[in-house]
């Protein structure tokens, strides 16, 4: 058993592409529209994030009570986050830092729709 993918409801499909794929670098692995809702599949290597845009849904109101953050693996956490701040303006919630009970650098940015987006850097 593994885990495939996680859907989340996105108000703006083309702002997700731009934040997922075009800036963080995830690929566009498929897509397709059912029942007027447009569903586009984006990841890596173990799996996937599943978008899911449609114009009589509701904006998605993520909190972290919720959803707490997705997390995808980096190189390096550190120039990640400043790439990403660059080019995107997202909001840096939490780090740089290192946690070492996971062996990881990480932090924690602000994606479309509020949803918290972890960078984390594998440390040897």
């Amino acid at each position: 058993m593994d885990i495939i993918h996680t859907a989340i409801w996105v108000s703006d499909l083309e702002e997700a592409r731009a934040f997922f794929v075009d800036a963080l670098g995830l690929e566009e692995n498929w897509s397709f529209t059912l029942d007027g809702v447009e569903n586009v599949y984006v990841g890596g290597e173990h799996g996937e994030i599943q978008l899911r845009s449609a114009s009589d849904h509701d904006g998605p109101d993520p909190d972290r009570e919720t959803i707490d953050h997705i997390a995808v693996s980096v190189d390096d956490a550190d120039a990640e986050t400043e790439r990403m701040v660059e080019e995107t303006g997202c909001d840096v919630i939490d780090g740089p830092l290192t946690i070492d009970a996971a062996n990881a650098h990480v932090s924690f940015i602000e994606g479309p729709d509020g949803y918290v987006v972890e960078l984390v850097e594998q440390l040897d």
